[in-house]
């Protein structure tokens, strides 16, 4: 591969990571082109961008960033990254596939929310991960409850 080439699958690569904020370094070697098909497709529905890369690429960029630099021993066999806005996406949906009896894509790691997780152990607190606006949320709804209770109190005390 001629080196202009490979500066600019790097700078792709560096343009996707500034572009999406969270990533997962995946395994997807072994599909079928059926089960291909249908991963590349719930990624879209999930708005999810999957691409395979070279791992010595993918590690040029890796070192770029001090952020990224625990997730070079991941960079072994076949990679894929799965690039997502959605903290949680790609991790409920390997979990979904998984469920449907595909063996792959596994996850071998993942920035998520500034955070690194290493190895497929971490999945489900990958796929628990709650978004901004979820925890917004929680929090609505917890202070909300006392405040609930009080005005229900107040309406009971005024019928009596």
């Amino acid at each position: 591969m001629k080196k202009e080439l490979k500066d600019q699958i790097i700078e792709s690569i560096s343009a996707q990571l500034k572009e999406y904020p969270n990533f997962y370094i995946t395994d997807i070697s072994g599909l079928n082109a059926s089960q291909t098909t249908k991963l590349r497709r719930a990624c879209f529905e999930n708005q999810v961008k999957l691409t395979v890369v070279k791992n010595t690429l993918f590690e040029h960029v890796i070192k770029e960033n001090e952020a990224y630099k625990d997730l070079i021993p991941t960079l072994k066999g076949n990679t894929a990254i799965m690039y997502t806005m959605v903290p949680n996406a790609p991790g409920k949906l390997i979990k979904k596939l998984q469920k449907e009896g595909f063996e792959k894509p596994v996850v071998k790691g993942a920035y998520v929310q500034d955070c690194i997780y290493i190895g497929a152990e971490s999945l489900n607190e990958l796929a628990a991960i709650k978004t901004k606006e979820e925890l917004i949320g929680d929090i609505i709804t917890l202070l909300k409850s006392p405040i609930s209770r009080v005005i229900s109190a107040l309406e009971n005390r005024e019928e009596k």
